[in-house]
């Protein structure tokens, strides 16, 4: 099974683009992720999917849903299997504009990693999403959804507040925060804040070239965990020389401890 990695970037055109255009974006993300490394998701409608799965190498193909029925009967839903078939790598789950009840979520949760792909799943506040978290999706997008394509990302305790409660209670969980999130600052900002990924919709369509802001948003997201992991590594260095003070002697003693 695929592993998800943080950071990370999700590609949302969700259904403005499908056919031609749809492959062209994802071809763009395609070589963002072939060149810098970073784990990109691009979601497309179902009728795309192989089309895109057969003509990328790097990106993550993601359904944009899917319900939680086994093959035989159920006219007009969507089958896993035949997504998986298709080269789904991962599904969206419980959108805003396509919620699913609670029972329905677990139970879509369950078929997802039956099949091996990667659950990302919308919660619409920080309770939402600890309790979607106790279903062990592999990633959790806390959203506001009054925030969802108005450029108004959350506010930093929200961000702040909503990783910690989730890595709190599934530290398995990736946390990504989005709503709202439409340039490469905005990207930078949330990965900052701990967020272990991030993604947008229309502020990738929207922009001058949406190709051009894939790539600037993944190199912000890299830049700001290259940053986050260099100011980690300080602290660790730190914390024990200011618990052994003294001289230089023994504030050298402490760094090559901490080094080990």
């Amino acid at each position: 099974m695929l592993k998800t990695e943080s950071p990370f970037l999700i590609v949302n055109p969700k259904s403005y683009l499908y056919g031609a255009e749809s492959l062209e974006l994802a071809r763009a993300a395609d070589q963002t992720a072939a060149d810098t490394g970073l784990q990109i998701y691009f979601t497309c409608p179902y009728a795309d999917i192989r089309m895109v799965r057969e003509q990328t190498k790097h990106i993550l193909v993601c359904a944009q849903s899917m319900d939680p029925l086994l093959p035989g009967r159920g006219m007009g839903r969507v089958l896993p299997e035949s997504l998986k078939e298709a080269g789904a790598d991962a599904v969206f789950l419980n959108h805003a504009e396509n919620p699913k009840t609670v029972s329905g979520l677990y139970a879509a949760i369950r078929r997802a990693k039956e099949l091996q792909m990667i659950t990302i799943v919308c919660a619409d506040s920080t309770v939402e999403a600890k309790a979607v978290a106790c279903m062990d999706p592999d990633i959790v997008l806390a959203e506001p959804t009054d925030l969802i394509g108005t450029g108004q990302v959350a506010d930093d305790s929200y961000t702040m507040e909503t990783v910690k409660a989730l890595h709190g209670i599934n530290p398995r969980a990736l946390v990504m925060i989005a709503s709202g999130v439409s340039t490469a600052e905005d990207c930078y900002n949330v990965i900052k804040l701990g967020a272990d990924g991030t993604g947008a919709t229309s502020g990738i369509l929207n922009a001058p070239s949406p190709a051009a802001r894939i790539r600037e948003m993944a190199e912000a997201i890299l830049r700001a965990k290259r940053e986050s992991m260099q100011q980690n590594r300080v602290v660790r260095i730190m914390s024990p020389l200011q618990k052994c003070g003294g001289g230089d002697l023994v504030r050298k003693k402490c760094v090559d401890q901490s080094a080990v």
